[in-house]
């Protein structure tokens, strides 16, 4: 009797109600957290941001270090040297930079998709929009810094290596310090590009094909057409706008850095509007 009647009073006792987990709302701010563990979490972010920074400084000091030799021995200036001052000189690493910064925006938002991984990560922000946003905003901020920091390292390097050269210009010299605060920008929107290109291709390959293709290769075959269309195409292509952004002086057939950040961050849009839409529209 006594048995039946604990194993009824224990079959009708109520079960302990188990804690609720915590309801996790996601946010912008916490999708901006998790894009910038992300990377900082991948080997190649370390290797390859402090490639962008050896090739900003080093090929910068370069450039400056052959000039000064080429001066001092009394040798006949190349025809690209005859005009180049300490600033063009400081920022001759400008175009190896851009592949490492823009290679590696191509490989944070590629690389998911070559792993995987972006199922879990649109899985945990559905809305998928905030995912891109983030990896263009914590990728675009970072190389900005890196690009910044490298300018601001390389310049006054390379000119106190031509300090004593027709090329001499000092940091209060008139434009200086917004062209170099313009290759910084330029760089980290080269980033911002890659991230996006990357997104919208969802290939590693795809996206550093491109990257390479519209930044050097589109220029050089542009050159080819006539004169006249050169001067209507050229100022326009992503390469070159960029480059107005820090150029020192400007002539008829290249833009003023104002134009030439409109027209770079019209490029920029451009590529952020297509991997959204493709972000949106189609199966990860």
């Amino acid at each position: 009797m006594t048995t039946s009647t604990l194993t009824e009073s224990s079959a009708t006792a109520p079960t302990p109600a188990r804690p609720a987990r915590p309801q996790y709302k996601v946010t912008g701010r916490r999708v901006l957290r998790s894009e910038w563990a992300k990377l900082w979490s991948l080997r190649s972010t370390w290797i390859t941001l402090g490639l962008g920074l050896l090739f900003l400084v080093g090929f910068g000091v370069i450039a400056s270090a052959h000039y000064h030799s080429d001066f001092a021995a009394g040798r006949p200036m190349r025809r690209d040297d005859a005009n180049a001052t300490a600033l063009s000189l400081s920022l001759f690493g400008t175009n190896f930079a851009q592949l490492a910064l823009g290679v590696l925006g191509v490989l944070v938002s590629a690389g998911e998709y070559s792993t995987g991984m972006i199922r879990s990560t649109l899985a945990a922000v559905p809305r998928r929009l905030p995912v891109l946003w983030s990896k263009a905003a914590v990728f675009g901020l970072v190389a900005l810094v890196v690009a910044t920091a490298g300018v601001f390292v390389a310049f006054p390097v390379g000119s106190s290596l031509v300090s004593d050269t027709p090329a001499a210009l000092s940091l209060s010299h008139e434009g200086v310090v917004r062209s170099l605060l313009g290759a910084g920008l330029y760089l980290g929107f080269v980033g911002v590009i890659g991230v996006a290109l990357g997104a919208l291709l969802r290939s590693v390959a795809g996206g550093i094909a491109v990257l390479v293709a519209s930044l050097m290769l589109v220029p050089g075959l542009v050159s080819l057409l006539p004169t006249s269309w050169q001067d209507n195409i050229s100022p326009y292509l992503p390469s070159n706008a960029g480059e107005s952004m820090f150029a020192l002086t400007h002539d008829a057939t290249t833009l003023a850095p104002g134009a030439g950040f409109l027209v770079f961050l019209g490029w920029t849009v451009l590529a952020l509007a297509g991997a959204a839409y493709r972000l949106v529209r189609t199966d990860a």
